[in-house]
């Protein structure tokens, strides 16, 4: 059934699995407990294994090529990967969650700008306008815990948004090369600098601890975000960005369901709106898409 797919149907179904993959971040991270440089450290060591794995299974002898390939584009990738880490992590430090969030919803808008302006694409004006629902929906899903904050951490969120929307801008620079093998050294970089937040060194963690970062950090962040780093080679940047949104809607149910923080009205209307405004597009792209191949066939038959 997947062979049957457009190569843009393909992108989405790739693209949309990994938000939900990575989805229990939030959770896992409120679970862990550990402080932010730990956290840092050991979220930047066992995702660059991860992701090491991950590479060397698909690429098996091709491995070595597969980071030669990315050039010096996948050393940026690499980069921004690392700010984008960052800036989520001390953003929550800084600022209220619901303020990072609120930021965050706007990669998107970042990504279409970049996009327009350095790679000349022009989105539809759909997509524009799931872009403007998609951040109404997150402002209501986040809206009881949104506030003045820090502006340092807002200032952090930003650099989060910002550093996801130009990975993906960057990344559609190099068409058809996979630069998600590069995350393995955004994994290395956050690592390696991580300690130098932290005055007392690097600790273990203990055996609960350790086993949810296993999971966390060694299993869905390397499955989601290989899969939504190879978005670019499918879709545009901006529309990568918006499937991103949909971690935002199922990290806010499994922090109910596990522990039982339920979400406000407003973050129900918030969630559909988001869920309800991706559904529709997706289903407008693939009739138009549709049309579109019909109309190719009738002119190559004639």
């Amino acid at each position: 059934m997947f062979s049957t797919l457009s190569f843009r149907q393909k992108g989405l179904l790739l693209t949309a699995a990994g938000p939900l993959i990575i989805s229990p971040d939030a959770l896992l991270i409120k679970l862990i407990d550990l402080p932010d440089s730990q956290m840092l450290f050991w979220r930047g060591l066992l995702t660059a294994l991860g992701f090491l794995i991950i590479v060397m299974l698909r690429s098996r002898r091709y491995t070595v090529i597969s980071f030669l390939r990315c050039g010096w584009v996948g050393i940026g990738v690499a980069a921004l990967f690392t700010c984008s880490n960052y800036g989520f992590v001390l953003g929550n430090q800084y600022t209220k969650g619901g303020n990072v969030l609120m930021i965050l919803a706007g990669a998107p808008l970042i990504a279409a700008l970049l996009s327009r302006f350095f790679l000349q694409e022009h989105l539809p004006l759909r997509t524009w306008i799931a872009i403007a629902l998609c951040l109404l929906g997150t402002s209501l899903i986040v809206f009881d815990d949104a506030g003045a904050g820090s502006w340092i951490g807002n200032g952090f969120a930003l650099l989060a948004a910002f550093s996801l929307a130009a990975n993906f801008t960057l990344c559609r620079t190099r068409p058809g090369v996979d630069m998600s093998p590069m995350l393995t050294l955004a994994g290395l970089m956050v690592a390696a600098t991580a300690p130098l937040l932290a005055s007392g060194g690097v600790a273990l963690p203990n055996a609960d601890q350790a086993s949810l970062l296993v999971l966390l950090c060694l299993i869905l962040i390397p499955m989601g975000f290989t899969l939504i780093q190879r978005g670019p080679l499918y879709l545009p940047s901006a529309e990568v960005s918006l499937l991103f949104l949909l971690e935002t809607v199922a990290g806010t149910l499994w922090v109910w369901w596990i522990l039982h923080e339920q979400p406000s009205r407003l973050a129900f209307v918030g969630g559909s709106l988001i869920i309800g405004t991706l559904l529709i597009k997706g289903m407008i792209d693939r009739r138009l898409e549709k049309r579109r191949r019909e109309t190719l066939g009738i002119h190559s038959s004639r």
